[in-house]
C-alpha cells in the first residue's frame, strides 16, 4: 500500500475532501530549492551548518503534548521528531513514520503498524509500545506515562481505546467513525513521536528533546538559539544511498521582528526564514528576481488572517456587534494599503481548494457604516453602553499598523478600542486562558475540514473564540462520519454560512507560504525537494517546513 487514502475505495473518496495543493506556486532566484532553472544545480551538497530565522520563541518548550506550539514551533518540532502520516500531493495522508495506518470497514478501527529499525536519538527502538504511549499521552489517558496534554486531549476524544497487538502493531478505536483520523495523526506537524525517556521526564520534557527526526538537539538557549547536529542514525535513505540529513547542523534563531529578520538574511547571518508582512515580502520578491536571493511562494495552503474575538464576554458575545465591526472595515483599503495588494480577503476558515468553500458565507465583506451604526444603536438602546474593548497583539510594526487601522475603524461607528503589544507565546496563552478580549490570530491552515472540529466545538479548550454553538457542533459532529463526499461537502458548507453569518471571528486575508533564502541553500522547493517514504512527495506545507532535505552548495 503506498497511500492510506487507497486503504478502500470508501476512504478514497472521503479523504479526496482533504484540501490539495492546487494554486499557482511561484518560484524566484538561484537554483534547485531556491526555485529558480532546477538544472542549473548540481546534487545535494554533504556538510555544512544553516541558521533558520524564526518569526518566534516557542517559550514553554517541546514536551509536546503540553507544548503550544505556532509555525514556528512546528518548525523546529519537525526538525527533531518525525510524525506518523504526512500530507500528500494528492490530497490525502501517507505513511510516514508509519509503515501502514489501515481503517475497519467503517473506521472505527485503525491498524497502525510501526516502521522497522527506526531508533530514538538515545538509541531506544521505535516500537508499538512507545506509540501507543505517545498517543495516550496526547489524549491524556491515564496511565504510568501520563502527560498533562493542554490542547490535544480534545484532538483525541474520539480515541476509545489504544491496545498493542504486537511489536510494531497497534489498534486504535474510536467512539464514532472517523474516515480523517490520519490527517489527526499529522496535525500540522504537531504530533511528533518521543522517545520514552522524555515522555518519563518529569522535570525536563519541555527541553530534553528526543525524537526519531533528521536532528538532535545539542543546545537552547531560549530567546537566542537552539542548536541541532546531524543525526547519524536517521532512518530514511537519500538518492545518494545515505542517511537524510544533508547538513552537519541546523540553528533556529528567533528574530521576532520581521525588518530585522529580512536584514539578517540580505547580511547572511541567516541563510533562511519565512516572511509574513507585504514589505518583506515584495522586498524579498525583487531580490529573488534580481537573483541575490531565493524565493519560494504559493497561493495554496493558506492560513487564514483574522481578529479573534472572545465571544463569551459582552458585548462581543451579541452577533450585532460582531456583525457591526465586521462592516465598519474598509477591505479595499485593508488589501490595498495594508497588504499592498499581497493576499486575497478571506470569508472564512475555508480556503478557494477546500470543498466547503463558499464565494458568500453570509460573512460582510462589503463596508456598510450606516449599517454598523444602527446595530450598534439597537444593541446600546437594549444593554446599554459598549465597555472599551482591549486588543492584543504581538510586537511587529506591521501588526501595529493593523491595529491602530482596526481602531481608527471602529472608531467610526462609536466603538473605543485599546491596544496592547503581547509576545506570540504570551498571546497563545492568553488566548488559552481566554484572557483576552479581541486579539490579531493567523490560524486554520488548509487540511481536511474535519480538523476544524477540534476548534470550533463549544467547550472545547482551542476554541479560543469560545462560542458554544449547537448548529456548529451538530454540523461538526455529522461532518466527521459522512463517507458520501458531496453529503460530507454540503455539511461542511453548511458550517460555513453558520461561521459566516454570526461572525465569530473577523476575517480579513488568506495568509499564503513565503519562503526565502539565501542563493546557496536549497532542498525545500516542493517540486525538488526530498521525497517521502512511498516515492511521492509532501505537499507544499509540508514540504516548506521539513529540513531533512536542506543543502548548501558550498558545504563539504
Amino acid at each position: 500500500m503506498t497511500r492510506i487514502t487507497r486503504s478502500t475505495a470508501a476512504l478514497v473518496l472521503v479523504l479526496a475532501l482533504v484540501a490539495g495543493c492546487g494554486g499557482k506556486a511561484d518560484r524566484f532566484g538561484g537554483g534547485r530549492g531556491g526555485g529558480g532553472d532546477t538544472d542549473a544545480v548540481a546534487s545535494p551538497v554533504r556538510g555544512g551548518t544553516l541558521t533558520y530565522g524564526l518569526d518566534a520563541e516557542t517559550g514553554g518548550g517541546w514536551c509536546l503534548p503540553e507544548s503550544q506550539l505556532a509555525g514556528s514551533g512546528i518548525t523546529v518540532a519537525r526538525a527533531i521528531y518525525d510524525t506518523l502520516t504526512m500530507p500528500d500531493r494528492d490530497g490525502g495522508y501517507v505513511p510516514f513514520l508509519a509503515e501502514a495506518v489501515e481503517p475497519s470497514d467503517d473506521f472505527t478501527e485503525w491498524t497502525i503498524t510501526v516502521r522497522d529499525g527506526v531508533t530514538f536519538h538515545d538509541g531506544s527502538a521505535l516500537t508499538a509500545e512507545v506509540v501507543k504511549n505517545n498517543l495516550d499521552a496526547y489524549r491524556g489517558a491515564p496511565g504510568d506515562h501520563a502527560r498533562s496534554p493542554l490542547l490535544t486531549i480534545f484532538v483525541f476524544a474520539n480515541i476509545a481505546g489504544v491496545e498493542v497487538t504486537g511489536e510494531r502493531e497497534l489498534v486504535v478505536t474510536t467512539e464514532v467513525p472517523w474516515p480523517a483520523f490520519p490527517a489527526f495523526l499529522y496535525s500540522a506537524g504537531r504530533l511528533g513521536m518521543m522517545a520514552q525517556a522524555q515522555l518519563d521526564d518529569t522535570e525536563s520534557c519541555a527541553t530534553g528533546l528526543i525524537g526519531t527526526g533528521p536532528f538532535v538537539l545539542d543546545e537552547w538557549v531560549q530567546g537566542r538559539e537552539l542548536r541541532a547536529r546531524r543525526n547519524p542514525h536517521y532512518w530514511q535513505i537519500a538518492p545518494d544511498g545515505e542517511a537524510y540529513p544533508y547538513l552537519d547542523e541546523i540553528v533556529f534563531e528567533p528574530i521576532v521582528e520581521a525588518e530585522q529578520r529580512t536584514n539578517a538574511l540580505l547580511a547572511d547571518d541567516i541563510q533562511m526564514g519565512r516572511f509574513f508582512t507585504a514589505a518583506d515580502r515584495i522586498q524579498l520578491r525583487e531580490e529573488g528576481e534580481a537573483g541575490t536571493l531565493a524565493v519560494f511562494e504559493t497561493e495554496s495552503e493558506s492560513l487564514k488572517g483574522f481578529w479573534q474575538l472572545n465571544v463569551s464576554k459582552p458585548p462581543l458575545d451579541d452577533v450585532r456587534i460582531r456583525r457591526a465591526m465586521a462592516l465598519a472595515i474598509d477591505r479595499e483599503e485593508h488589501r490595498d494599503t495594508l497588504d499592498q495588494g499581497e493576499f486575497t480577503d478571506a470569508n472564512g476558515p475555508f480556503g478557494p481548494e477546500s470543498p466547503a468553500y463558499l464565494e458568500d458565507t453570509g460573512y460582510p465583506m462589503e463596508q456598510d457604516r450606516d449599517e454598523a451604526r444602527r446595530l450598534v444603536a439597537e444593541y446600546e438602546a437594549e444593554v446599554g453602553p459598549i465597555r472599551t474593548i482591549r486588543y492584543q497583539h504581538w510586537p511587529e510594526p506591521a501588526q501595529q499598523e493593523q491595529a491602530v487601522f482596526f481602531q481608527q475603524s471602529m472608531a467610526e461607528i462609536g466603538i473605543e478600542i485599546t491596544i496592547e503589544t503581547v509576545q506570540q507565546d504570551a498571546l497563545i496563552d492568553a488566548a488559552v486562558a481566554g484572557d483576552y478580549d479581541m486579539m490579531s490570530f493567523a490560524n486554520y491552515p488548509s487540511g481536511d475540514p474535519d480538523e476544524l472540529t477540534v476548534w470550533f466545538t463549544g467547550q472545547s479548550p482551542v476554541n479560543f473564540a469560545r462560542f458554544d454553538d449547537a448548529e456548529v457542533d451538530r454540523l461538526l459532529a455529522a461532518g466527521r462520519v459522512e463517507t458520501d463526499p458531496d453529503a460530507r461537502g454540503a455539511i461542511y458548507q453548511d458550517l460555513n454560512r453558520r461561521l459566516g453569518e454570526q461572525a465569530y471571528m473577523l476575517w480579513h486575508t488568506f495568509m499564503t507560504p513565503f519562503v526565502a533564502s539565501s542563493t546557496v541553500v536549497h532542498g525545500y522547493d516542493p517540486e525538488t525537494a526530498a521525497g517521502l517514504p512511498d516515492g511521492q512527495h509532501p505537499n507544499e506545507a509540508a514540504a516548506l517546513s521539513a529540513t531533512y532535505g536542506l543543502w548548501r552548495t558550498d558545504a563539504g
